[in-house]
C-alpha cells in the first residue's frame, strides 16, 4: 500500500476510476480531487451511508479515497 503520498497526476487517474466504480457501490452526490496529507486523495461525497453490506475500498490504484456523507445536491 502506497499511503496517502500521491500525484495530482495519479488522483486525477484515480477520480476517473472512482467515477466507475463508486456509483454502482453507494448514492453518489460529487466526486472530486482533495489534499491529503503531503499528496492528493480522491474525495467521494455520498447522499446517505452506504448499506453495511456494502464495502467501499480505501484506495484505488494506490490512491488513497476519503469518503465523506454530505447530503444530497441541492440549489442555493
Amino acid at each position: 500500500m502506497k499511503g496517502s503520498i500521491s500525484t495530482l497526476e495519479e488522483a486525477r487517474a484515480a477520480k476517473i476510476r472512482a467515477k466507475e466504480l463508486f456509483p454502482k457501490l453507494a448514492d453518489v452526490a460529487g466526486i472530486g480531487i482533495t489534499r491529503l496529507d503531503n499528496g492528493y486523495a480522491v474525495k467521494v461525497n455520498l447522499q446517505r451511508q452506504p448499506s453495511p453490506e456494502i464495502s467501499l475500498p480505501g484506495e484505488l490504484d494506490g490512491v488513497p479515497i476519503y469518503v465523506e456523507i454530505t447530503g444530497g445536491a441541492r440549489k442555493l
